[in-house]
């Protein structure tokens, strides 16, 4: 009997394809792999400049991760197929820039330059004209910002075709079909035994992965909510900035992730707004307002693209894997963090985990919200 992974966002792909690698027979189910969140994902792998006063655990989990990704990135190419290695899912390491413009903002990035000194964690403080050292393109109006070097960025459309392809090779069956129910021996809350699809087919399983991201709070009883992110992707010829800029405008906050082939991607707001997917002008304009408030430049690339995903979030920001009673374990709840956290979280599903690593499976335990049946 197979272990059935509900979900083909990048980490429903990216626990199947580490299952699949150790030999456990495995069937992905859902209905537009590679879709949703991740296809709309802007792919920061940026822990350090994601830092928050209240998400310290989020931050052990995502720095953990983030050391997993280049020799992910590697394997991941290997099997997939593609001659450029790692650069094939354009896994780059520039870090990241976040940039101030008022007094304010000043006082909010030395505080947080402080917050980061205390953490351990390797960021340097620079004057506007440093900035604009660094990146040529920034409004004359930045003041000053911090750089974390060792943060990185990834493709996530590129990662996602690249575990389809792995799978593939692995001959991983994909079902595209979605899963209305998971099903259990013994009642309601009995093990879960395998899955039903949406046209009436069953599949047995050894264990249910449950990855269904937004959708994971209908299958089962996780605390797991959409959040709506609008994006947008433009393009030039030459690339307009060398690493991520990040910066928060009227209050809101902005990143720019540039590409290896000259696309910008811009995102990205954050709506409470159920499953809603519509993109909506206000929102873009708001977007393309904030980016030219960094990066003058913005206007005049073509714009190439316009999604809306639903990231999926818990009510403490850190996701939630782990087993979660007999037969079912949960990899969801991964909010903004779904491309960086999917190595590690791949790896805890997977056994692979261990020592410092291993520790951090209690962060993100199901056992935190109690019994979820």
């Amino acid at each position: 009997m197979v272990e059935v992974i509900v979900g083909g966002g990048v980490v429903g792909l990216s626990v199947a394809w580490r299952l699949a690698r150790a030999g456990r027979p495995v069937t992905v189910v859902d209905p537009d792999p590679a879709g949703g969140a991740s296809h709309a994902a802007a792919g920061m792998l940026a822990p350090v400049s994601e830092v928050t006063y209240t998400e310290e655990p989020l931050l052990r989990l995502g720095l953990a991760s983030l050391r997993r990704w280049p020799a992910f990135a590697a394997e991941l190419a290997a099997d997939a197929g593609l001659p450029e290695g790692a650069r094939g899912v354009d896994l780059r390491a520039e870090g990241t820039l976040d940039v101030a413009f008022g007094a304010d903002d000043l006082a909010a990035l030395d505080e947080l330059a402080a917050f980061m000194d205390k953490l351990g964690l390797p960021v340097e403080r620079l004057t506007g004209r440093e900035c604009r050292r660094l990146e040529p393109m920034l409004a004359p109006s930045v003041r000053g910002g911090l750089l974390a070097a060792g943060d990185a960025w990834v493709d996530p459309r590129r990662v996602t075709a690249a575990l389809l392809a792995a799978l593939e090779r692995l001959d991983v069956p994909l079902v595209r079909a979605r899963v209305t129910t998971l099903l259990r021996a013994d009642g309601p809350a009995g093990r879960v035994t395998g899955v039903r699809l949406e046209e009436g087919a069953e599949l047995p399983a050894t264990t249910v992965v449950l990855a269904a991201g937004a959708w994971s709070a209908a299958l089962a009883g996780v605390p797991v909510r959409p959040v709506k992110g609008q994006i947008l992707r433009l393009r030039s010829p030459q690339p307009l900035l060398t690493r991520c800029v990040r910066g928060s405008v009227h209050g809101s906050p902005v990143y720019l992730v540039p590409r290896g082939d000259g696309e910008l991607v811009v995102g990205a707001t954050q709506e409470e707004l159920g499953f809603d997917t519509r993109v909506t002008a206000g929102g873009l304009y708001e977007l393309l307002r904030d980016a030219r408030e960094l990066v003058p430049g913005v206007t005049e690339l073509e714009l190439a693209d316009v999604v809306a995903g639903l990231r999926p979030g818990t009510p403490d920001n850190v996701p939630i894997v782990g087993p979660a009673g007999d037969g079912l374990v949960l990899a969801t709840g991964h909010h903004r963090g779904g491309v960086l956290l999917a190595p590690l979280t791949a790896a805890l599903v997977a056994g692979e985990a261990g020592g410092e690593e291993g520790g951090l499976a209690a962060l993100c335990s199901p056992a935190r919200f109690g019994e979820i049946a």
